[in-house]
This record gives C-alpha cells, structure tokens and sequence, in this order.
C-alpha cells in the first residue's frame, strides 16, 4: 500500500532547547501548506483547541507528543517539581477536548511511560517519553493502513461513495480511516468516484477531504450536507463511509455532526454505513452513545463565515445551538472497520472479542 503523498501531519524534532512539535496548519488548507512549530503545551493546547491539528488519532499523537515536549522543556527543578509539571501538561492537554477518546487513550500511555521511568534519570526519562510518542505516532500510521486492508475488501469495483468530514492522513498520523479505506480501494482500481460533503460549519470536507483526495489524484465531488438525501435518492451512492471520534462498547458511534443524518438517510436508500476508526477510538468504559461527552463550540463558527469577525451571516444577538459531533446509533452501523478487521453486529460481542486480542 501507498504511504500519502502529505507531509506528516504530527511530527517530533529535536531543537535547541528541546524537542519541538511540528503540525500541519490545517485552519490555513486548502489555500496554504504551512508547517508550524510547537514549542510549549500552551502551544499544543492551542493548536487541538483551534483546530490547526484535528482528527481524533491525530489529537491522540499530538498530545502524547505535547507530555514528551513538556519534559524536555521543564526547567531545572527538583524531582517532585518536575513530576508535578508533568502532571499539570498532561490535566492541560486532557482538558482541550472532551469527545475524541484517542487523547485520554494516548495520555494513559504516556502516564505509563512516566510510571516505568519514574526512577532513571530525566535525561532517560524524556528520551524514552519521546520514544513512546513516537511510538504512537508510528502505531496510528500501521493501524490506518490495516484499516484500509480490511475496508477495501468490502468495496465492489467502480463504486461512489460518500464521506463526512476529514477522517484521511490529516486526521491521523497519516494514511487515514475512512479515507484510508478509500485510498486502499483507488489502489485496487475500485473507485469511480467520492462524494464529499462539504460539513458545516467548518468545512472540514470541502477544505480538507477534497484537497487530500485532489492531492492523491482520486475523482471527487464537492456538495452541500443538505445535498446527500437527493444523491443518494437518485442512486448515485453506493456506500458511505465515515470516521469516529469515540465509538461505545454496543457499537454507538460519535463522529462529526451530521454523521447521524447521513446514517438514517443510507438505511433509507438500503445502502451501507461503514465506519472505520482503530481499536483505540473504542470506548470499553461506556455502555451506549448517551454516555458520550458531546463538545459544544464557539457560536461564532455559525454566526460568521469562516468564523471571520467581518463576515456576518446570522442576525446578532440570535441564539445558536454548535454541537460538534452527533451519535449515530448502533443500529444503523452496517459494519466497523478496525485495524483488527471488520466486525458487525452483535457490536457489544464484536467489540468485546477484538479487545480480547488486543
């Protein structure tokens, strides 16, 4: 399989001082590639809070990375000092955003990289943090490559399919979920075409699956959410796949808001609604999507376009309701795609059985 044409989304750089994060500027595509520097986890925290790294395997790579760079750029301190400095950056970074479980799952991991080393000398210590990052970033870009493998088996030749939001190499370390599955079948030959929807009200699709997608030179069509049901009415879509943010141990999926509308419209039009995610997006804690913790964000990403103070679009002083995702009930989820393979329903037994393997 191909590795994406992008640069790394996440990646970590020693530099003078310590180690460095450098991410790309996603606010700033389709119109410019930038790569930033993050030097400090107020920087980090920043950028997950505002989107410039987004995607819930890329948030999780993009914290651990943030506790390795807090270690390296601690000041000279005494040993309780410096652990509860560790201790503050990974409660900073937990608190950046409450849906995507792939950041709480990468926090556990470096909280246990810290307990291993907890004795060595820090100089150990924040080479075997930025090993254990790194780790994870490498873990993600393998996990979305076996989840291409496994969803590309499930795509027919020649088929149109839909997506929802960015779940490709930007969301991720690299290669993507949904659009990884989607690389895996152009690969193959078995793509003629990929609906994006352009997701309101930030544009993730429009702005960042639909560059990704020109990017890998792969036949796309850019349109309206509210666009999908006349698609699909006319037969146009074959299958739809999307990404998850946090998926519950009976198959409940929170992804971005509109995924639930699509997957009601798919049953509808008897066509299939896949979602692919790693095992590491799936949430053993919680028994059912009612549990899921849903971010509300800024009115301002409504109210104006682009969220640009100058652009206006609803009248002031008009209330708005911005949740950030949606759960879409296990019930209208055809199959899972993971980096495990490719389970169905029963989920509450699927699930269970391929974290038995884990």
């Amino acid at each position: 399989m191909r590795a994406s044409k992008l640069p790394p989304t996440i990646a970590i750089k020693r530099h003078v001082g310590g180690l460095v994060i450098e991410i790309i500027d996603q606010t700033l595509l389709p119109n410019q590639l930038e790569i930033v520097q993050l030097q400090s986890v107020a920087d980090v925290c920043e950028a997950i809070r505002s989107l410039r790294v987004r995607g819930a395997p890329a948030i999780g790579c993009a914290a651990a990375a943030g506790v390795a760079l807090a270690a390296s750029r601690a000041p000279a301190m005494g040993e309780r000092a410096f652990m509860g400095q560790l201790e503050d950056a990974i409660e900073q970074l937990a608190a950046t955003r409450p849906t995507a479980v792939n950041l709480f799952w990468a926090l556990e991991r470096m909280k246990k990289a810290i307990a291993r080393h907890s004795t060595s000398p820090r100089s150990e210590l924040i080479d075997a943090l930025a090993l254990e990052a790194n780790k994870i970033i490498a873990d993600d870009v393998a996990r979305c490559h076996a989840i291409g493998r496994y969803g590309a088996r499930l795509i027919e030749a020649s088929p149109r399919i839909l997506t929802h939001c960015n779940a490709g190499a930007l969301a991720t370390a690299g290669y993507g979920t949904a659009l990884g599955v989607i690389r895996a079948a152009a690969e193959a030959g078995h793509v003629r075409l990929v609906w994006v929807d352009e997701t309101r009200p930030l544009l993730q699709g429009a702005r960042l699956t639909a560059w990704e997608l020109a990017q890998e030179g792969i036949a796309c069509r850019v349109i309206t959410d509210s666009m999908a049901a006349s698609v699909m009415g006319r037969g146009l879509v074959d299958a739809v796949i999307v990404g998850a943010d946090r998926i519950t141990c009976n198959g409940d999926v929170a992804n971005k808001i509109g995924t639930y509308g699509l997957a009601v419209l798919a049953r509808h039009h008897n066509i299939p609604f896949y979602v692919a995610a790693p095992l590491s997006t799936v949430d053993y804690a919680l028994s059912s999507g009612a549990d899921i913790p849903i971010e509300e964000r800024a009115a301002a990403e409504i109210t104006h376009l682009a969220g640009h103070s100058d652009h206006p679009v609803v009248p002031v002083g008009v209330a708005v309701h911005n949740p950030a995702f949606d759960v879409t009930p296990h019930e209208l989820v055809t199959a899972i795609i993971t980096d495990r393979g490719v389970v169905g329903a029963p989920y509450q037994e699927s699930l269970a059985r391929l974290a038995e393997d884990d």
